[in-house]
């Protein structure tokens, strides 16, 4: 299980910058005219969708005047729920990011016919580092060896 919180981590770099990128686009230019809009579309208590669309359609134009006039006293405290919510959906967009990028298994990423699976330079014990007939990206098998240095290449040949 360590292994996929480890996995995870490391390929979540790239969603958190995203995720941190769209929250200040949205804080920018989507939050403060949904908060004017929705504040302006409640009248005596009741939200009218109706109103809501025309105010939304007339506020998503002006990005500074409506940036300004959220931070009003009458609109901040529903600014502030609308942040919430925001953030909310973000964390578990974020969430469900960090799940379908789990791996199926420990040896998800690593290179069919690599030594990446063999620990302490085990694999250096028959290969070399440096030079002989290349196996792998990193993988020599040394000439110079005593004994017998056949090679067998199992698999597909790529050509394009």
């Amino acid at each position: 299980m360590g292994y996929k919180i480890k996995h995870v981590l490391k390929k979540s770099k790239m969603i958190f910058i995203v995720v941190i990128i769209l929250w200040v686009f949205a804080t920018i230019l989507f939050v403060p005219p949904f908060t004017i809009s929705r504040v302006e579309a409640t009248v005596d208590g009741v939200f009218q969708f109706d109103l809501f669309i025309e105010h939304l359609i007339e506020n998503i134009g002006s990005v500074g005047n409506n940036f300004g006039r959220a931070f009003g006293a009458r609109y901040i405290g529903t600014y502030f729920n609308t942040q919430i919510y925001l953030i909310i959906a973000l964390i578990i967009m974020t969430i469900v990011g960090m799940i379908k990028s789990m791996p199926k298994h420990e040896y998800t990423d690593t290179e069919h016919g690599s030594s990446d699976w063999c620990e302490r330079g085990e694999e250096y014990k028959i290969l070399s580092k440096n030079k002989g007939i290349l196996l792998a990206e990193k993988e020599y098998l040394p000439v110079d060896k005593r004994g017998n240095v056949n090679v067998l290449v199992v698999g597909r040949i790529w050509f394009w």
